[in-house]
């Protein structure tokens, strides 16, 4: 498949890195379950294969399909989505160097930068990265070296145009990273609109059945594959062979995930759009929002995840949270089935009382692939009993 790079996305996601097995014909490749390789003499690699840290046909097989599906010269699997972000910022960051941030990122990498790398000497700013001025402005020339965008973001649903925030972090010499797992590389694919590394938690929309755990880094500067490929093995964070064919078994059905996903969730925007006990509905489909026409520029479609400002504040949102019965009270988002939690004592906990704090009455939905009737019939009840 690596060298048929003109089939269409939802053939690649199931072809690409999946040639079958030479062996025995198996149609789906097999899970190499093993922590080392028998050499042919001492240095003699079957495959290059010597370590399971170093490579393993299963890992390998996922990231060659993830850089497939997003456009890169190389990808990198890891253990978690975190696992991947600290590799990255190890792989670009030494102590002096300068981070600029969105004001709305996952509340786990603001962690990752504020708890881990900023007591090692790195510096973060975090502003409203949809406001380019704002962006220049907190940029610091020779010491910025990474500006790192969530769009849509995670959960105020915030859009970025990444097309202009490349052009402006390249104006200064800094690498333009997109956490691209809200939309998946099916709905937009940053690396085209000229960002220069793409970052995952493929725990979520690429594996999509809420059973596995792991993390991504795609993209194409040589330097920087070289540096990142090296911590990979050096630090170990890997992907296990299970872990990598169960992201690989979800990705194959993606596309398909994926528009009734945005399907549902802008069936489910629309009707919670002015009901009396929500002050706001955050979902990039909706004419009104801040972002649509942008988004509507730089993605496919608006994806499956929808934030809402529950009228009555913090008590009213918990009691919403709690009582759905198809959306799940549970931490994570982008599986087959719904969920709902409350990110400012869940996803977002380790920013409360910062200026990335998740206001109080925020709800975060993750709209599954359920009959959309029953989604909506089941938020509305909840709703009615507050």
């Amino acid at each position: 498949m690596s060298e048929t790079p003109d089939y269409h996305f939802s053939t690649r996601a199931i072809r690409a890195g999946q040639d079958f097995d030479p062996s025995t014909g198996s149609v789906v490749p097999p899970v190499y379950l093993t922590s080392t390789f028998v050499q042919d003499g001492i240095g003699g690699f079957r495959g290059g294969y010597e370590y399971a840290r170093g490579g393993n046909p299963t890992r390998d097989s996922l990231q060659e399909l993830l850089a497939s599906l997003e456009g890169g010269a190389a990808a990198f699997s890891f253990a978690s989505g975190l696992a991947a972000e600290d590799t990255l910022l190890r792989s670009i960051l030494k102590p002096g160097d300068h981070i600029v941030m969105g004001n709305d990122v996952y509340g786990g990498t603001h962690r990752l930068v504020s708890r881990v790398f900023v007591p090692w000497g790195v510096s973060i700013s975090t502003v409203e990265m949809g406001d380019l001025e704002m962006v220049r402005h907190a940029i610091r020339p020779d010491a910025t070296k990474i500006l790192w965008v969530e769009t849509p973001s995670n959960p105020l649903m915030k859009i970025t145009d990444i097309e202009a925030l490349a052009a402006l972090g390249h104006e200064f010499g800094a690498t333009v990273v997109v956490d691209n797992t809200f939309a998946s590389p099916y709905l937009q694919r940053p690396l085209e609109l000229g960002a220069d590394v793409v970052v995952h938690s493929t725990t979520k929309y690429l594996g999509g059945h809420s059973d596995v755990l792991g993390g991504a880094i795609v993209l194409n500067d040589p330097e920087l594959i070289e540096k990142v490929g090296f911590l990979q093995f050096g630090v170990g964070a890997v992907s296990g062979p299970m872990d990598a064919w169960l992201t690989v078994r979800g990705i194959k059905t993606l596309a398909v995930r994926m528009d009734k996903h945005s399907a549902n969730a802008a069936a489910i925007a629309d009707r919670l759009v002015g009901h009396p006990k929500l002050e706001r509905v955050f979902y990039p489909g909706l004419p009104d929002h801040p972002g649509h026409d942008l988004a509507a520029r730089q993605m496919k479609s608006f994806g499956g995840m929808i934030s809402v400002a529950v009228a009555g504040g913090a008590a009213a949102a918990k009691r919403f949270a709690e009582s759905t019965v198809l959306f799940q009270l549970a931490e994570s988002l982008g599986g087959v089935e719904s969920l709902i939690g409350y990110p400012s004592e869940m996803t977002h906990a380790s920013v409360k009382g910062t200026a990335l704090e998740v206001p109080e009455n925020i709800v975060r939905l993750s709209v599954g692939i359920e009959d959309v009737d029953d989604l909506i019939a089941d938020l509305l009840g909840a709703l009615d009993r507050l």
